[in-house]
């Protein structure tokens, strides 16, 4: 997995009617030598009815819709606060890449960690016997806390999942290290290995 010091993590929320997903929430967390440094997190005008599926998984109401600020804003906001800064996200690829694209916003070639997709061929190694790899079951397996489907707790959870993810190459990497160096030192399960380095 690519290890990024340095990167924007996030997550929309949406409302689909008629096949067409119309954004109503659009958020991220900015990571500066893996720490969060800044986050951004807006919710999207639409004159779209909410659905009262959407409004109960979400918690985001119609009064909040219709006080935000208007979609070509938040875009331009979102691009801003992006800048060229590397992307990651949870399945982004699949769902929010395209749904940004088809509200004039192309950062795909920004993006270049789909957490999902590492959880997916981790499953064995780092998260034997999950119940399933939803972002929440995922972060709760792994310590995390956080609330799903707020795209600001998603973000945050998608950059902590990924930073999870680093410590545990971390800790492989050592670990194959020190197994490299014993195979090559006969002394070392003596435990005399450094007197003959």
């Amino acid at each position: 997995m690519e290890n990024l010091d340095n990167y924007i993590a996030f997550d929309l929320e949406f409302n689909t009617v008629d096949d067409r997903a119309h954004l109503i929430q659009v958020s991220a967390v900015r990571y500066v030598d893996h720490v969060e440094v800044a986050s951004f997190d807006t919710y999207v005008h639409t004159d779209v009815p909410l659905k009262s599926f959407i409004n109960g998984l979400t918690g985001i109401t119609a009064d909040k819709i219709a006080q935000a600020p208007q979609l070509e804003q938040v875009m331009k906001d979102f691009q801003d606060f992006v800048g060229d800064s590397p992307l990651i996200g949870y399945n982004a690829a699949k769902s929010d890449l395209p749904i940004l694209l088809e509200n004039g916003l192309d950062l795909e070639a920004q993006y270049r960690v789909d957490v999902f997709d590492e959880a997916y061929e981790r499953r064995s190694r780092d998260l034997p016997g999950i119940a399933n790899l939803q972002l929440h079951t995922v972060a709760t397996f792994l310590g995390i806390t956080g609330k799903s489907h707020n795209s600001l707790e998603d973000a945050r959870m998608t950059a902590l999942v990924y930073e999870k993810f680093l410590e545990f190459d971390e800790t492989n990497q050592l670990v194959n290290q020190q197994s490299e160096d014993t195979s090559n030192n006969p002394f070392a399960a003596l435990g005399l290995g450094d007197l003959f380095d």
